[in-house]
């Protein structure tokens, strides 16, 4: 096993509901409920739920976009949230982000240079000529012509608009990147070209990667290692093959069943849940998906269950498997 470049400890995201015109804290919206995991280096390590479940907030919050209310977020054994703003600053040059939506997250007024200049600007003094060198060669390396460095944003698809996204987050040659959703806003043909350069690159530099997604066959095609969330709380985590040939809790194989099969001669069982999903300002006492389960007991509703290793890294939080 190689060293856990990034560990997420007992991490919360409490977003504060104030009213009246005091703006009293009358309670919160509990978006990251006590979530832990750990990724190693070089591997990509996949965040999945439905959308509101608290994976985007996760990963922002794992780069300090967003403080955690509570727990730890370590990176090469260091705790982030004590850090002062200039020494995450220093920090942030082997951490990156790559976005959901490649149009919003590109400055429209930019240039595809001047875009890629910035990390350089704020991190490195300058020297125009290696910068230069530096942005040919990861135009190169992310499928893109020298030539679009003096175009702006709008002037490119979607796909072509995420690469540069993706060329901006390694200009730095970073260690980690946090990539939330980078392939949901494109066609399927492109989605394909994007996850295998990402993959590319992976191999190239060495990187490590968060993969957040709704979409299970997309991280099935990129991760190692999944961890499976819903309002706020890991549900099940562990290697993404044994996942995925033997699903434990009732959410994930929800999840599951609703891939689409290439065969549409195979029968295939769609799971169909009852029921609304709680509301993260006031989650159920004990089990989230309580409300939601074909399975659920007594027990479900009155104590939350903790994720427990079934197996060799194979992790499950459901009262089931108690």
């Amino acid at each position: 096993m190689t060293e856990a470049l990034l560990e997420a400890k007992n991490v919360r995201v409490h977003f504060p509901i104030r009213k009246g015109i005091l703006q009293r804290t009358t309670g919160y919206v509990k978006a990251v409920d006590d979530i832990s995991f750990s990724i190693q280096t070089g591997e990509t390590f996949g965040l999945v739920g439905e959308s509101g479940c608290g994976k985007s907030t996760t990963g922002r919050a794992i780069l300090q976009l967003i403080k955690p209310t509570a727990g730890q977020v370590l990176f090469d054994g260091e705790d982030l949230a004590p850090l002062a703003a200039e020494q995450l600053r220093l920090k942030r040059k082997d951490m990156q982000m790559v976005f959901q939506d490649p149009y919003a997250s590109l400055n429209p007024r930019f240039t595809i240079e001047q875009i890629l200049e910035e990390p350089l600007k704020a991190h490195e003094e300058r020297d125009d000529a290696e910068w230069k060198r530096r942005i040919a060669d990861m135009m190169d390396v992310c499928g893109l012509n020298k030539s679009y460095l003096k175009r702006y944003a709008h002037e490119f698809s979607g796909g072509q608009r995420q690469r540069i996204c993706i060329a901006r987050a390694l200009i730095l040659r970073p260690r980690l990147i946090v990539a939330d959703e980078p392939v949901s806003a494109l066609d399927v043909s492109i989605q394909s070209q994007i996850l295998n350069l990402m993959q590319d690159l992976q191999e190239e530099f060495r990187l490590t990667y968060l993969f957040i997604s709704h979409d299970l066959a997309v991280v099935h095609h990129l991760c190692n290692r999944l961890g499976v969330m819903y309002l706020g709380r890991m549900a099940e985590m562990g290697a993404a093959e044994k996942l995925y040939a033997n699903p434990l809790h009732p959410y994930t194989k929800t999840l599951l069943s609703a891939i689409p099969i290439s065969n549409p001669r195979m029968n295939k069982e769609r799971i169909l849940l009852q029921g609304e999903v709680p509301s993260p300002i006031d989650p159920p006492k004990g089990c989230a998906f309580v409300t939601r389960c074909p399975k659920a007991k007594e027990i479900c509703k009155t104590e939350r269950p903790e994720l427990l290793p079934v197996e060799d890294d194979h992790l499950v939080a459901c009262h089931l498997f108690a």
